[in-house]
Formats: structure tokens, sequence, C-alpha cells
């Protein structure tokens, strides 16, 4: 089984609180990688996100004297997609490189059932998975191409290898990289760089998401809007404690909560 370096969980947590455009902005803007967001792989499951760190599996092209017959189940277990499978973990998403292509269904239910119930948080594939409504079920977040009847070895491709270099929807995604995806796409977000990522998303939509909840809850405008000194003590400390958090802080999502905005301003790291 192939090992891979998982950054940590505090640095891959923030990013659930994060929109891909701002994330987005970020990796441009300030660290200057313009390479960043998937082309091809969209949304099936709207609504959904995924954040996590990237798993990867290969599909090759398929050549008869090296992948003989039709390649169905039995020889599928000893390919580079069960051990993909297997090596997930509470936390990954699983990113599959299958060359844009139509006709490969690159995982099927069952193989879905196992990674969602692993704690896997999202599938994202250049390409098609089969058995779509009963992923959909699931609750698995998908980013892909589109849906096939076929399976992983019917056709044109075959699972190669895994926890490798991949290039996904036309970007080079490394395995323990962090990815990111919602309805507006899917991003990378190497490790190196998360630490900036994460200030610039948090100087961008934080400080706005503060302010906005204090006000909903004070109607303090000289103290919250814009922020006195006071109140800048207190998105300081909000802050500090945001990145330390075990869970997302539900202000960040309900803007409007009374409740969100109580542990906003008096918040305690869960």
């Amino acid at each position: 089984m192939k090992s891979i370096e998982r950054p940590p969980k505090d640095l891959v947590q923030p990013f659930r609180d994060f929109g891909t455009a701002t994330i987005s902005s970020a990796l441009r803007e300030v660290c200057g990688i313009l390479r960043h967001s998937l082309t091809g792989p969209v949304a099936f499951t709207p609504g959904l996100k995924a954040v996590g760190t990237a798993v990867t599996l290969s599909f090759m092209a398929k050549r008869e004297d090296v992948i003989a017959g039709h390649a169905e189940e039995e020889q599928e277990k000893r390919s580079a997609l069960w051990s993909a499978v297997i090596a997930t973990q509470d936390g990954d998403v699983l990113v599959v490189d299958a060359r844009g292509n139509m006709q490969t269904g690159c995982l099927g239910a069952m193989l879905m059932t196992s990674i969602h119930a692993k704690g896997t948080r999202g599938l994202v594939v250049d390409g098609c998975i089969r058995d779509l409504p009963e992923a959909r079920d699931l609750g698995l977040p998908l980013f892909l191409r589109g849906a096939t009847p076929h399976n992983a070895g019917h056709f044109e491709m075959y699972p190669w290898d895994y926890n490798v270099p991949i290039t996904c929807g036309g970007i080079l995604i490394m395995p323990g990289d962090i990815i990111v995806a919602d309805d507006d796409g899917v991003v990378v977000v190497p490790p190196k760089v998360a630490p900036q990522v994460i200030e610039y998303c948090l100087a961008r939509e934080g400080r706005e998401v503060f302010e906005r909840i204090n006000l909903a809850e004070t109607g303090d405008i000289e103290k919250y809007y814009p922020l006195n000194e006071e109140g800048q003590r207190e998105y300081d400390e909000w802050r500090r404690k945001f990145l330390q958090r075990d869970s997302p802080f539900p202000s960040l999502t309900s803007s409007s909560s009374k409740t969100g905005a109580r542990s906003s301003s008096n918040v305690t790291a869960p």
C-alpha cells in the first residue's frame, strides 16, 4: 500500500468555509499559481461541497497485449482501482484522471459506498462513473464529466496506478494536495501555500461575516461597521480561534443566526 503525506487537519478544515471563487483569487493574487482550477468535472450533486486531501487514481488507455479481454470485476480487484479505494481515509477526496473518457465508468455504486462509509469527502473524476442514482443517494459530493452504464474495464481505459501525480481536468494534482470543490468548480491548493490562502480568505470573507453577524445581534454600527478598536480586537480573537477549531463555526454559514452571532464575538474553540 502506497502511503502519502497528508497535511494536518487544521490546515484543511478552514477551507470548508470558503468558496472556490475566493480561493481561486487567493491562489492567483497571493501565490502566483494560475493553473489551479479543473476544466471538465462539474457538480453532479448541487449544493454539496467537497474539501479534503487528494488520493489520486490514474487510468491509462488499454492495449490488448497488456490488458486482455474485458477486464471484468475479478481482474479489476487486482488493479489500482481497488488499491485506491482501500487507500482512502476519513477526510480524503478521491481524484481520478480518466483522460476525459466518456465510455469508462471509473467507479460504481459498491466502491463509492465503500469510500463514503470510510469518510471520503468527495469524488472528482475527469470522466464518468456508473450507478449515478445510487451515488447521489449516498450523499457523496460528485464532480464529474458524466455517467455511463459501463464499468471500469469495459472499454478504452483501465485503472493503472494510484497515489501518483496526475493531470485531472488539465491541472497537475499531487497526492496530498488540498482539494476544494463546490458548485463553481474544483480547485487544488498545494499545502505549502495553504496558510497564505487561508489568511486571504479570512480577510476577504471572514471579516465581512464577522461584521454582519454581530450587527444582526447588536445593531451596533459604531463598533462593528467599520470595526472600531474594540471590534477589531474581538475579530482578531475570533479569527485566531477559528483557525484552531475542530469543526466549522455555524456563523460562517448562517450569518443571520443569533446563535452564530453570539458564538462569533464570544467564541470559544470547540
